[in-house]
């Protein structure tokens, strides 16, 4: 008997043993993944930038004095960034060392000009002191997330020639460039600051310009749409299926599918979406309203599910106590059950759009892949959502675009823990034990 015991408490031990393992290795790789990924993304949150002193000649922005928002957005801004990128080396002579000074300089600066332009036109014909992003490959190197032939100490610190560990033709930059970027940051027209574009812009060819704020917004409309659609057809679905729908052959057949679909693939609804939103009804294409169609049918079976597991957890005393008051059948639901229900329907609602803010696969099928540079200002309007930005930042191989990438992951999480929490709270906060 002692020897039974002995081995059974082992056993018991053992058991143990392996849970608390279990914990600690899935700890452990949620921790890895956490930190790799801001390991990879903090430094999007910070862009280098060079204080220029910018000539807005009137005869090469505004020739006819106009102030026209169409003739100032097409007005020539690289040509005053690049005499004053000039000035700042006068030694940079020939034509190779100008190509190298500009070079310095996002190709999307004069966009930074532009607008600043374009929210005040009085700017024109003034010397104006502006920070334009630095290019990528700088803005990389001074970060230290790349280091081809220079490393981020020997900008800052080198007094002399910057040691070339590389054959010229593998080089990032030239060595005319490095010599012109330690200059510009020895001299303190360099500044790291915080990046309000990657919150401010929409997608972009440069990573340095690239932002989240179309996708962002694509994301709003498209959960809006969802979220307007799915939660009065899916508690209104809850409520006949659980008090009014006679229980017989064709409700359990409803039923079995309901939970089957909440187990179907997402690319499914997606490929659903093709067929009959695109292809039959004619609706734009990459628009969120019709994202929010493909993703109501797909969070329709989870809320659903949940409406209806809240109504079942609200006691049949209830029911009975209003019935005996005389009310009437729709009374007690609307005026009894339905309120004590909703916590539990909201928690499944915020847990479904948490889910459907996820989703990429099915997107990608109704074209929300394209790339979208316009900030959308209807659901009408094409626009991409953040996981699919994050899936089209992925697959560029700019190293701008991995920092950008993980940073958006970052941002998606921090999203999807604030509804998980919401759901949390919300379900703590108004939940009733019977």
């Amino acid at each position: 008997m002692q020897a039974s015991l002995a081995r059974r408490y082992a056993a018991e031990k053992r058991f143990q043993a392996y849970g608390i393992g279990a914990i600690i290795l899935a700890l452990a790789m949620l921790v890895t993944l956490f930190v790799t990924i801001i390991g990879s993304g903090y430094t999007a949150f910070v862009q280098y930038t060079v204080r220029l002193d910018v000539t807005l000649y009137p005869q090469d922005i505004d020739p006819q004095g106009t102030r026209d928002p169409e003739v100032l957005a097409r007005a020539d801004y690289q040509g005053a960034i690049n005499d004053a990128m000039y000035s700042l080396f006068p030694d940079a002579s020939g034509r190779s060392a100008r190509r190298d000074v500009r070079a310095l300089v996002s190709p999307g600066a004069n966009f930074v000009i532009r607008d600043m332009v374009l929210d005040d036109p009085t700017l024109v014909g003034q010397r104006i002191s502006v920070y334009v992003p630095l290019a990528t490959e700088f803005d990389q190197i001074l970060k230290g997330n790349i280091d081809p032939a220079v490393t981020m100490r020997t900008i800052r610190e080198a007094s002399t020639g910057i040691p070339w560990s590389l054959p010229p033709g593998e080089r990032l930059i030239s060595e005319n460039q490095g010599r012109y970027l330690q200059q510009l940051v020895r001299q303190g027209e360099v500044e790291g600051s915080f990046n309000r574009w990657f919150f401010t812009n929409g997608d972009s060819r440069q990573p340095e310009l690239a932002g989240i704020w179309g996708a962002a917004v694509g994301s709003f409309f498209t959960l809006l749409v969802t979220l307007a659609l799915s939660f009065p057809i899916g508690v209104a679905a809850a409520v006949y299926l659980e008090e009014f729908a006679p229980k017989n052959r064709w409700t359990d057949v409803i039923e079995v599918n309901i939970n089957n679909l909440a187990a179907v693939p997402s690319i499914v609804f997606g490929l659903l979406g093709l067929a009959v939103f695109l292809q039959f009804f004619g609706m734009p294409r990459s628009a969120p309203v019709v994202g929010g169609l493909v993703l109501t049918l797909m969070t329709l079976p989870t809320i659903i599910i949940a409406s209806r597991a809240a109504l079942k957890s609200v006691p049949p005393s209830i029911r009975e106590a209003a019935l005996g008051v005389g009310a009437s059948k729709l009374q007690t639901i609307f005026h009894h059950v339905l309120p004590l229900a909703m916590p539990g329907m909201l928690t499944g609602t915020i847990i479904g759009m948490a889910q459907a803010l996820g989703e990429t696969a099915p997107l990608l099928m109704i074209g929300m892949v394209a790339f979208v540079v316009d900030i959308p200002a209807t659901p009408m309007d094409p626009s991409t959502v953040l996981p699919v930005q994050i899936f089209l930042w992925s697959d560029s191989p700019e190293r701008g675009f991995t920092e950008r990438t993980s940073a958006a992951i970052m941002c998606l999480l921090g999203f999807l823990i604030l509804m998980n929490a919401a759901a949390v709270l919300l379900r703590k906060r108004f939940e009733r034990k019977w």
